[in-house]
Parts: C-alpha cells; sequence; structure tokens
C-alpha cells in the first residue's frame, strides 16, 4: 500500500511541475529563441525534484502531521493546559529555528547589515547579527503559535487577531529603521515553509478536533496566518533595540 501510493505521489509531483515546466520551455523557446542549456543537467534536476517532493509529502503524511494531531489530541484529553502551552510555544520556537528559509534570510541579512555600515564586517558580528535575527524571529513564531493555541481554546474569534496584528505593523512600520523594514515583512514569509507549516498546522487541527465544541475547519485553521505577522513585529522591534 505504501509502495502504491509513494508511486502515486511521483506521478502526482510530476503533474504539479508540468506549469513550470511549460513556462520555462514557452520563454526559452519562443521568447528568448535560444537553445536551453545543459538539456541533461535540466532533466536530472528535475528528476531529483520531483523524487524529493514526494518524498517530502510522504514523510509529511506519515509522521508530522499524525505526530502533531496526536500530541495534541492528547495534552487537550489530559486536560494540561500549562503543559500544552508550553508544547505549543517550543514546537513554534524550535520548528522555526531549524527553519532553512530562515537560516539563509538571516545569514544574507547579516551580510547585507555588514556591507552597509549597520554592524562590523567581522565574521563575529555577522554570526552575532544573524543568530539574533533567527531567535527573534523563532521566539515571536513561538509567542504566536501560543496565542493561537489559547485563542482555540477560548474561541476567539480569528480576525480580532490578525486586525489587531497588523494594525501594529503599520504603526511600528512608521518607527522602525528603514534598513530592518524589508527584512521584517521577509521574515514572516520564510517562517511559513517546509518545516514549521505541516507541525502547527497538525497541532490546531488535533486542538479543534479534541475540544468539544470546536470545528476543525473554522478552529484548526488560523494558526499559520497569525505565525506569520508575529516576525514582523518582533523583527522591526528587534531592529529599533539594536
Amino acid at each position: 500500500m505504501i509502495k502504491n501510493r509513494f508511486i502515486k505521489q511521483l506521478v502526482n509531483s510530476f503533474i504539479d511541475l508540468i506549469p513550470i515546466l511549460v513556462v520555462v520551455l514557452v520563454f526559452q523557446i519562443l521568447i528568448i529563441q535560444q537553445p536551453i542549456p545543459d538539456v541533461a543537467e535540466l532533466v536530472i534536476g528535475m528528476l531529483l525534484v520531483v523524487l524529493g517532493l514526494a518524498f517530502f509529502i510522504q514523510g509529511l503524511e506519515q509522521s508530522l502531521f499524525p505526530l502533531g494531531e496526536a500530541m495534541a489530541f492528547d495534552f487537550a484529553r489530559k486536560g494540561s493546559l500549562f503543559w500544552l502551552l508550553v508544547f505549543a510555544f517550543f514546537l513554534g520556537f524550535g520548528t522555526t529555528v531549524a527553519e532553512p528559509a530562515l537560516i539563509a534570510v538571516a545569514d544574507e541579512a547579516a551580510s547585507v547589515a555588514a556591507e552597509g555600515g549597520m554592524i562590523n564586517k567581522s565574521k563575529d558580528a555577522k554570526d552575532a547579527y544573524a543568530l539574533g535575527l533567527r531567535l527573534t524571529v523563532a521566539l515571536s513564531v513561538g509567542f504566536a503559535i501560543l496565542i493561537g493555541v489559547i485563542r482555540i481554546i477560548k474561541g476567539w474569534p480569528l480576525y480580532y487577531l490578525i486586525i489587531s496584528g497588523y494594525s501594529c505593523i503599520i504603526i511600528m512600520t512608521v518607527f522602525a529603521p528603514d534598513e530592518i523594514i524589508g527584512i521584517a515583512y521577509d521574515s514572516g514569509g520564510v517562517t511559513t515553509s517546509t518545516i514549521t507549516v505541516p507541525l502547527v498546522t497538525a497541532l490546531g487541527l488535533g486542538l479543534a478536533s479534541a475540544i468539544k465544541g470546536r470545528n476543525p475547519m473554522i478552529d484548526g485553521f488560523g494558526l499559520i496566518a497569525f505565525a506569520s505577522l508575529t516576525p514582523m513585529i518582533f523583527v522591526m522591534a528587534y531592529g529599533m533595540i539594536i
């Protein structure tokens, strides 16, 4: 069964990539009118992408989603609010610190900050800046997931938090240093990537399914949206402080 499911996932991954291939080929041949360079490498690369997508999605379905839902359900069934909130915070923090996109953006931001004269050009200064940025974003996501879990438990409407959060972002943008605003806005996107999204989504769905009176469709989703706006607030505050 697993073998058949994986083969089906391989086919689906290839179908998902077809639009990208069509766009590249059409523009390369009809618009740019140049031969495709390194066709063999391109084909091998696309095959690796298909395999990577298939393995990644298979791993999500077999491990991360069931694990997140099971842990949320167990915490809710035991009625341990304190440990549920601790788990939610560290889940958001841990998955974000390990997020490859955030690591890449933080390193690039440190290099640009050094070139712009915001920090010293030494390796230690750039490493400290990148680490501080990563920890700031990770803390913000942990805080967001914690508040999101409280929202599910209490039944607060999601739009209250979203409107309040973006209102705060608009106000802070006026006062934040120009050099940090772009990084802050981008940090909201890089936190919602390959590692964070599956586990956080599974946590929300599992918790909403376990709590009586909560609808997984209404209450289970929305954690990612809230987790994407708190990094903007925290990073702008980080920029103001340093």
